[in-house]
């Protein structure tokens, strides 16, 4: 009994936000800088097994990322929109797609 009291007490919880994260120290920097320079070749990968091709048949891109949304107003002609709306539901994902495709080719 004595000892669960204990991890309870001992129990420490954090959080962190995301939005307004600590800045980095000149240590992190420098070890930031030391691992982007490092070559390919140079990185130790001895402790992670290869995994074999079939391993990546059901993998899906981005399951567990989902970028935070904002609530807006956009002025489209009617066109567009009914275009958009006439592949289904998710128009706006597509929307979204489409002016981020946009920005990168500039």
């Amino acid at each position: 009994m004595q000892n669960e009291d204990a991890m309870e007490t001992s129990l420490i919880s954090h959080t962190l936000d995301l939005a307004a994260l600590p800045p980095l120290t000149g240590r992190q920097k420098a070890e930031l800088a030391a691992l982007a320079a490092l070559a390919e070749s140079d990185i130790d990968t001895s402790n992670i097994p290869p995994l074999p091709d079939e391993a990546w048949t059901n993998a899906v891109r981005g399951r567990f990322y989902k970028p935070r949304k904002t609530s807006t107003t956009v002025r489209l002609d009617a066109d567009v929109l009914a275009w958009l709306r006439s592949h289904g539901r998710g128009y706006q994902t597509r929307l979204n797609a489409i002016s981020a495709a946009k920005c990168w080719r500039r």
